[in-house]
């Protein structure tokens, strides 16, 4: 598997889809409900700052995603967010730091000053494990600020980076 991290284009829509729908579908990690098609997908990754795409240049396989955009406007519109997703298959192979380091380095590019993410589930270890080994800081807790698909309610923690 040789892994690059390559701009979105319509012509890897199909795949980021898949990607994308596997974390929305399992409702353990993002905040949409909704999965998203083929004109609504191709909308969504087109509007971000910045789409990122892992893809398996063996075998022109997308096998992971991430959005980079503001995390708000005006004077606050200097601290970006981002949401990522591996293909289940190819969690664990170091996909989802690559897409983390390329994020903050297009992050900086793109004259961000902070990278920020509001709601990172208390039960995605590995993403928690990740963040912290890259350096970025925990900002407490909110209790119950995330509804699972089963109708659970769970902790979620933000985290910030300064670029």
């Amino acid at each position: 598997m040789q892994i690059e991290i390559v701009p979105f284009k319509s012509s890897y829509l199909k795949g980021v889809l898949d990607v994308w729908n596997e974390v929305v579908i399992a409702g353990k990690a993002f905040p949409q409900t909704e999965i998203l098609n083929e004109n609504t997908g191709n909308d969504f990754f087109m509007s971000q700052s910045f789409t990122g795409i892992a893809l398996d240049t063996t075998t022109a396989e997308v096998v992971g995603v991430y959005i980079l955009h503001p995390n708000n406007v005006g004077r606050c519109s200097h601290i970006c967010n981002a949401s990522y997703a591996v293909k289940s298959e190819f969690r664990g192979n170091g996909i989802g730091k690559m897409l983390v380091i390329h994020c903050i380095e297009k992050a900086r590019k793109l004259s961000f000053r902070i990278l920020q993410f509001n709601a990172v589930v208390a039960s995605n270890k590995n993403a928690l494990s990740l963040y912290e080994s890259l350096g970025f800081i925990r900002l407490g807790i909110i209790p119950g600020g995330f509804l699972n698909k089963d109708n659970v309610y769970e902790d979620i923690i933000p985290h910030y980076f300064i670029l």
